[in-house]
This record gives C-alpha cells, structure tokens and sequence, in this order.
C-alpha cells in the first residue's frame, strides 16, 4: 500500500506542475483516489481537512473584497504621492505599502490594489512601470510571511503548528517573524534606492480617491484585533480564528445590504473568494493525510535525517534553500501544505520543538516566489497587469 501511495503522491504532484490551471481538480481526485483505495479510512477524512485553515482563507478574502471596494487602499496610496518628492520616492513609498498592506492582506489583492496606482504614474511621467511594478509585486511577497494571515502559507503554518496572531511578532520570549522581515523590508529599501537613483522627475499630486464606506476598514482592523484577543483567551475551540474571520465577513455582508438594499452584494462579495484555492488545499490535506497514514511522511523525514546526519543546522540549511530552490518554480501552497507534516516528522526523530524548521520553510517558500517570474501568485498577477497595457516582462527584465 505504501509504495501505491507514493506513487499516486509523485503522479499528483507531476499532475500539478503539468496543468496548473485545474490545480484544485487534480488535488480532489487524488484525494478521492486516496480515499477509495483505503489508504486514508474514510472515518478520517474530515478530521484531516484543517478547517480553521480554509475558515481563515474565506473570511479573509471577502472582508478584503470589502475593502478593496471601500477604496480606501487607492486613498491611502494617493495620500503616499502626495508626500513625495519624485518618481524614486514615490516608488519606493509604493513598495513599502505594498509590503505593509500584505501583511494583512492576501498578495495579489494587494498587488491589484497598488499596482495601477504606479501605472498611472508612469504614464503621466511617460516612463516604464515595468519596474515599479515588479518591487511592489515582491514587496508583496516578503511581507506576506510577516503575519498570520498575511499569505496562505503562513495560514497554513500557523493551523498546523497551533500558532496564534501574536506568535508571530513575539515566540517563546524571542522577536518573532514579523520583526525579521521587517528587517529584510529595512534592508531592501537600500537597494530600491539604488535601482531607482536616476528616477528624479518630480511627481504631481493625484485626485485623491473619495471613499464613501469606512466599515470594512473597520472590519479589517476588527479581525486583527480579534485574533489578537483570541490569542489570550484559553480553551478556545480550534477553529477560532477561522471563526472570527467568516463572522466579520458575514457582518461586513449583512451591513452592506442594508446599505445599498441590493442582494447582488451577496453574490458579488462571495465570487470574490478564491473557491479555486480552497478546493486545492481541501484536496491536498487529503493527500497529505493519505501520505502519512501510509507511513511515507516518516520515511522521508527518516532520509532527511539520514543525510544531515542528526546535524541541526544542516537540516534547517537544508530545508531552507529546498524550499528557495521549489518555490522559485512550483506554487508554494501545495508545497508548504505537504513539507509541514515531514518537519514535523523530522522534529520528532530529533526529538526537538519543531518550530525553527518550521519557519525555516516559511522563510524559504516565501523568498523562493521572487526568483521567477512565475514563482508566486502575485508576480503572475503583476505581469498580467503589464501585459494588459502592452507590456511583455521575461525572467531576465524580472532579475533586473
């Protein structure tokens, strides 16, 4: 049985990289093939789907919806060119928004959010948007490892591990993940400043953007103080945060339609969750599940541990630059999804806390997207939008 389940795991995942475009399709007929075969007994099957996980993914998405059509990001962006003096400036503030908009808000959402803004900006000055664009897109993707629902990976992470809102500011006594990346946030800001040393046309203020509903900012700014405060409360049930991200969406719905009395709201806001990824993270939290309850979880952990030979440093070196190495040219979801159970595994044989490794994975599944152009959602989304306006981008523009 083992050996029919690696083999249906190596098919699944060849399946992925070969017809990315029905992802969320492969990965539900492997599970259901997982499941008919008996490798995963079907008893197990819901516990195996981390619900808290996809609760989180949905709530979040639609209480952004709900923010991105508030506008209240093209205000905020509109607010940053004001106060800058040139095209250098006013990249680099765009960047760095980005950045800090992705650490609570999904990648490409904020990607769609600020990338026209730099479209517009670069056509009244009659110049490239081609590299503003790609630092935004890339800004986007470091900081959405900073927080808990910055980016799906770091969804995943924190379902699996049990880590709540503020484990990743401060963990076990020591500076947590946000603060590294904000260092690393620090540190490219240097080298934006470099890239951009020439671009000193000076900017005009834009029209700023009027925003005529502030409730789902307080929404957004409500989840994030729930989930903090869910993070102090004891006994509470697993799918809390999921809990608290689907309620606010609901509230955020309900108060729309009484707004505008327009039941579209309904079907609008809910078509603006990505139905796609959640349905590939249900289907590979099967397969994973099927993998480990076949025992082929621990054999690759037992491998790893056998070529690191017990070393510590060398596994997490390891599992770090693999991680780089993939995701510059797989989706980091399914990625992360099936490597989370193997640290773990790999914890275990050690007979240590797991948490280093897993956070060497985050890191390296989020540094891995900037390589290619084709490494995170939110590049793709990014050159989408600069092909749109006539732009072609190659992974060589892309290094550049």
């Amino acid at each position: 049985m083992k050996i029919i389940a690696i083999a249906l795991f190596v098919l699944t995942y060849a399946l992925l990289l070969i017809f990315p475009k029905i992802r969320a399709y492969i990965a539900l007929a492997s599970a259901a093939i997982f499941v008919t075969l008996g490798i995963l007994p079907l008893g197990k099957v819901f516990t195996t789907v981390d619900w808290n996980v996809i609760l989180m993914i949905a709530g979040t998405m639609g209480i952004v919806s709900l923010f991105i059509e508030s506008k209240m990001p093209a205000l905020l962006a509109d607010v940053i060119i004001e106060k800058t003096p040139n095209v250098k400036w006013a990249i680099i503030s765009l960047a760095l928004f980005a950045g800090i908009i992705s650490a609570f808000v999904d990648n490409v959402a904020t990607v769609l959010m600020v990338a026209p803004v730099a479209l517009t900006i670069a056509k009244k000055l009659k110049i490239s948007p081609v590299p503003s664009i790609i630092a935004i897109a890339i800004s986007s993707n470091l900081q959405g490892a900073a927080t808990l629902v910055g980016d799906t990976t770091a969804i995943l992470l924190g379902g699996h591990a049990n880590l709540n809102f503020l484990d990743f500011f401060f963990f076990n006594g020591r500076i947590g993940m946000f603060w590294i990346v904000q260092a690393a946030a620090v540190s490219s800001t240097f080298i934006l400043m470099y890239l951009f040393r020439k671009e000193k046309q000076p900017v005009t203020a834009m029209k700023r953007t009027v925003v005529e509903d502030y409730f789902p900012s307080v929404l957004l700014i409500g989840m994030i103080v729930l989930l903090i405060l869910a993070s102090f409360l004891p006994n509470m049930p697993r799918t809390i945060n999921g809990i608290i991200c689907v309620g606010l969406f609901f509230i955020g719905l309900i108060v729309n339609f009484i707004k505008t009395r327009n039941i579209k709201v309904f079907s609008k806001a809910f078509g603006e969750i990505d139905y796609f990824t959640i349905l590939l993270l249900s289907g590979l939290f099967i397969v994973v599940g099927g993998i480990t309850e076949a025992g082929v979880v621990k054999d690759i952990s037992n491998i790893f541990v056998k070529v690191s030979g017990d070393n510590l440093f060398v596994i997490y070196t390891l599992i770090t630059w693999a991680s780089v190495f993939f995701s510059a040219f797989i989706d980091n979801i399914p990625y992360v999804a099936t490597m989370l159970p193997v640290v773990a595994g790999i914890a275990s044989i050690l007979g240590i806390e797991p948490y280093i490794l897993y956070f060497g994975l985050l890191s390296g599944a989020t540094l891995g997207g900037n390589l290619t152009p084709i490494g995170a959602s939110a590049n793709i989304t990014a050159l989408g939008i600069l092909r749109k306006d006539g732009y072609e981008v190659s992974a060589k523009d892309f290094k550049l």
